[in-house]
């Protein structure tokens, strides 16, 4: 009896992974993701009133607290309107920081030339990309690699923030839609009260409110610390 049942589950196990693999399981992404990844795709509310679907999907590991699942690398992949090839941001592990850098708030997109708004992922990333106040870090893709710009060179027809923002708090959702229409995406972000976060500000925030209030630290040789000679003679010690 017990090795009937045994190869009962056997067979059912063969058969899930059969309809994984064919497609037959709904949002099938959500198993096949190995090393805790999954994709989805959203739909991105433009400027100009256009939409553009794209596809997001990230990785989970990487350094955490106890309890935490942290991502490890996340991209974005669209076509403009009007183009062939598909353009792909991604944002990978860094051992600096333990895990990925950046969290994604926007893309836009002017005269099919792509814009990229993100925050930092934690204050180590935040010290690391110079801490910047408003707390964006942005990107243009060039036509061949996205490069860094400062906030100042971003059209100002870019106001919304129009990607699911904290993509992992919500992820068994996002695969349970499997598409999230621009509608589900302002309410995923609807509960979110900080004013950076609900659009685009040029102007800086207060020194310690939120989104700027990370300790400022120092990546020395082998790890971060305050600014100080006490700290860096610490750090030359021990990196020894």
């Amino acid at each position: 009896m017990k090795n009937t049942k045994k190869r009962g589950m056997v067979k059912a196990g063969l058969l899930f992974l059969v309809l994984i693999l064919m497609g037959g399981v709904p949002h099938a992404h959500a198993f096949l993701g190995f090393g805790n990844s999954a994709s989805w795709k959203e739909e991105v509310l433009l400027h100009d009133g256009g939409k553009i679907v794209v596809t997001r999907s990230q990785t989970r590991g990487g350094r955490g607290e106890v309890g935490q699942s942290p991502i490890k690398e996340h991209s974005i992949t669209f076509t403009p309107s009007g183009e062939e090839k598909a353009i792909t941001w991604k944002d990978e592990y860094s051992e600096d920081v333990g895990h990925s850098n950046f969290d994604l708030l926007a893309l836009h997109l002017l005269n099919n030339t792509p814009y990229i708004v993100a925050s930092s992922y934690g204050c180590l990333a935040y010290n690391k990309w110079g801490r910047p106040n408003p707390p964006y870090i942005v990107f243009k893709y060039d036509g061949t690699v996205w490069q860094r710009i400062p906030l100042s060179e971003v059209p100002v027809e870019f106001t919304a923030i129009n990607l699911v923002i904290n993509a992992s708090a919500h992820e068994k959702k996002l695969l349970d839609l499997g598409v999230v229409s621009a509608a589900m995406v302002k309410r995923f972000n609807s509960s979110l009260t900080q004013p950076y976060l609900k659009t685009i500000v040029r102007t800086m925030l207060a020194p310690g409110s939120i989104g700027v209030s990370c300790e400022e630290l120092i990546r020395y040789k082998c790890g971060w610390g305050a600014p100080g000679e006490f700290n860096r003679k610490h750090f030359e010690n021990i990196c020894k």
